[in-house]
Parts: C-alpha cells; sequence; structure tokens
C-alpha cells in the first residue's frame, strides 16, 4: 500500500503544478522551486510551500529563478497565433516597459495595459496620460493595438480591459507579459473571478517574481489566457531593496505630491535610497512624487556627505545602516534640465520628481548602482 502511495506521489509531481505560481511541484527538495510536502498534495487545489507561505504569512522565500528562461519563453510567443497583453505600472513606467518586445511576440498584435492608475493624483487629464504613454510605446518600438489605463487594484477601467480583449483576440490564446510587481496576477484574478469557472487564484504578493513559470487559465472556447512569469529587471529600485523596505517604497494609495522649493547647492535626500542635489540654476521649485513611506529630508549640499554617514538608517530612512550594507553602492548621474524643458526626473521602482520651472537646471542624483536613472518628458 506504502509503495502504491508513493508512486502516486511521484506520478503526481511528475505532472502537478502550482494553482498558485505556475511551477512544476516536487517533494523533494525544499530549497528549490516548486517545494510541497506530500501530505499537502491531497489537498485541492494544490499550491507549493512558497506560495502557501506568501498567502499566509506574507513572506517569500528566495529561490533561484533563471532570467534565460523567461526570455526563452517570451520569445516562444513568436512563433504562436496569439493576443499579447502587456502589463506596465505607471509609476515605474521606463523601469517596467519590456524593452524589445516586439522582436520576441513577432507579428502578434499587442495591447498595453497600463496598471495603477489610481495612484496618481485625481484629476488628471486621461487623454494627456494616453498621448503620454502612446509616445513613450513608439519610442520603444512597440507597436501597439490599443492602450487601457486601469487600475486592477481598485477595478478602475476594468470593464475597457475586457472589451479590448474581446474585440482583439478572436480565435486565440492570449499570452500575459510584463516585469515583476506590475499587478499581472492580480488583474488576471480579477478575470478569473469575473469571466471563469475556476475556483483558485493566482497567488499574488508585493515580492518580485511570484509568478514561476507560465499558467494556463482555460477559457470556455478552448483556448488559454496564460500568465508568464515577472520578468526581474535589477535596473529598477524594488529588485534590489530588502524585502521588509518594498512596503515603504511602493505606493499602496494615492501619492500626496511634495513641492520644495530649492536654491542651487541644496540637497533632498529619499530616506536612504537616493539624493537630488540642485547643483545649479535660479531658486524653482521640484515636486516629489513618492510613497509616502519615504521620509524626505533637505540639507545643504556641502553637507550631505556628512550627513549621510552619521545618519543614514535613522534620520534617513529606510532602509536601516545594516540593510544599507548590503545593497549596491551608491552612483552619481548628472542631468542637465535644458531651458525650456518640461521633464521629470526619473528614478526607476522609486518616482520621479518633476521640475517645475523652465528655466534649466543642473541636477546630480545618487542612487544605488544599476538602479536606471534619467530625465523624460513630464507626465503630469
Amino acid at each position: 500500500m506504502a509503495r502504491g502511495g508513493s508512486q502516486v506521489t511521484k506520478l503526481q509531481q511528475e505532472t502537478s503544478r502550482c494553482a498558485g505560481c505556475g511551477v512544476t511541484l516536487q517533494t523533494q527538495t525544499p530549497s528549490q522551486p516548486g517545494y510541497v510536502p506530500e501530505a499537502a498534495l491531497q489537498k485541492e487545489p494544490v499550491i507549493c510551500q512558497r506560495c502557501f507561505r506568501i498567502k499566509n504569512y506574507n513572506e517569500a522565500a528566495s529561490v533561484a529563478i533563471d532570467q534565460d528562461d523567461f526570455l526563452r519563453l517570451l520569445g516562444g510567443i513568436a512563433a504562436t497565433d496569439s493576443l499579447v497583453v502587456h502589463i506596465v505600472d505607471l509609476f515605474d513606467f521606463e523601469g517596467s516597459i519590456i524593452p524589445g518586445l516586439q522582436r520576441f511576440v513577432g507579428n502578434n498584435p499587442v495591447l498595453l495595459v497600463v496598471n495603477k492608475i489610481d495612484l496618481l493624483p485625481r484629476g488628471i487629464n486621461t487623454n494627456r496620460l494616453r498621448n503620454w504613454v502612446q509616445k513613450q510605446a513608439k519610442a520603444q518600438g512597440i507597436k501597439l493595438m490599443d492602450i487601457i489605463l486601469c487600475s486592477a487594484k481598485r477595478g478602475t477601467g476594468f470593464e475597457y480591459v475586457i472589451e479590448s480583449l474581446a474585440k482583439h483576440r478572436g480565435d486565440r490564446d492570449v499570452y500575459v507579459v510584463g516585469a515583476t510587481n506590475v499587478g499581472k496576477s492580480t488583474l488576471i484574478n480579477r478575470l478569473i473571478r469575473d469571466y471563469s469557472d475556476l475556483e483558485r487564484e493566482l497567488t499574488t504578493s508585493r515580492y518580485p517574481g511570484t509568478t514561476l513559470d507560465a499558467v494556463h487559465i482555460p477559457l470556455d472556447d478552448g483556448h488559454d489566457i496564460i500568465d508568464t512569469p515577472g520578468i526581474v529587471y535589477q535596473h529598477r529600485m524594488t529588485e534590489i531593496v530588502p524585502r521588509n523596505v518594498l512596503q515603504a517604497v511602493l505606493p499602496e494609495k494615492e501619492i500626496k505630491p511634495v513641492v520644495y522649493q530649492l536654491n542651487a547647492q541644496q540637497t533632498l535626500f529619499i530616506g536612504a535610497l537616493a539624493r537630488f542635489d540642485f547643483v545649479e540654476g535660479d531658486r524653482q521649485s521640484f515636486t516629489f512624487y513618492v510613497a509616502s513611506g519615504l521620509n524626505l529630508h533637505r540639507t545643504k549640499l556641502e553637507r550631505a556627505d556628512e550627513l549621510f554617514a552619521e545618519h543614514k538608517g535613522v534620520l534617513l530612512a529606510p532602509p536601516t545602516a545594516e540593510q544599507l550594507e548590503e545593497m549596491p553602492a551608491w552612483t552619481r548621474h548628472r542631468l542637465s534640465v535644458k531651458r525650456g524643458a518640461e521633464v521629470d526626473v526619473f528614478i526607476s521602482g522609486l518616482g520621479w520628481i518633476h521640475v517645475n520651472s523652465q528655466v534649466g537646471a543642473l541636477i546630480d542624483v545618487h542612487a544605488p548602482k544599476g538602479v536606471r536613472v534619467m530625465l523624460r518628458d513630464a507626465l503630469i
């Protein structure tokens, strides 16, 4: 009897996938993706231990995910006849859009779903926002069938996602692609709840890489919605901060912009995660769009190094001084704002600073090495 039971278990682990993240289940190695205790295989639906801990304790164990596997999975889409839904995070647009997406998906049509619009201040002009997104996508070489602005968390604009899927899908599968933490699984769970008979939902959390393998959600017409793993981009602040700092970095509700009037040679710290130096220019104002969990602290540029050395991890936090030791050292980015330009200083995964004046400025941004820092056309 025991031997027969082990044969069933072996068969199950060879053929079963986690209902939460899509990874192949296994019972042998707890440190590897897909581990599930044998006793848990009898439950329905079966989820791996990692998903269980995310769902019940809001924590996630580190697992080794091969980035090449992600790219191979993406590259396989070009050989299919599918509709591709690319979800991006409006809060981290340049950090979450997939460069070179078109060569991965071939001639398949692309819908761009811009998630987390609920984080922007109310009253923003949606037509202007849509035009801004169109311009950024075109610069990336992405040919779009449609742009949908939505909030998967709030349900705002979700009906437009459904309408666009119905309009453009035809008789095809739907691949959902995007970087980590853009809300892919949250949006698909809305589809499952509202438009599917499935009783399970995908595992969602703020942790990077929650979905580990392609998850197939069957549709009534015999086709599937396929949720692909989130691509991990190390140029995003959210990928390099300690996990318990993510809550402070990722805004959960509408961002409250903070305006500072700065003179040249003044500095503003964003916690201990980045530093904004106004090096040269007339006195002018800058609007900071970052999560409310981050402390902003102003000082003179000449005192900035000393202040950081003495107060990092305490006055200047998060993260803690110990956590900073585990993160990359800061790199300086020099940005020259031309007279007449309407621009943002963008720090991937952390937010952006709008330059309110058009008189020009010389700015230095210090951020962990590898984090993308750039000037872009103003979002708001």
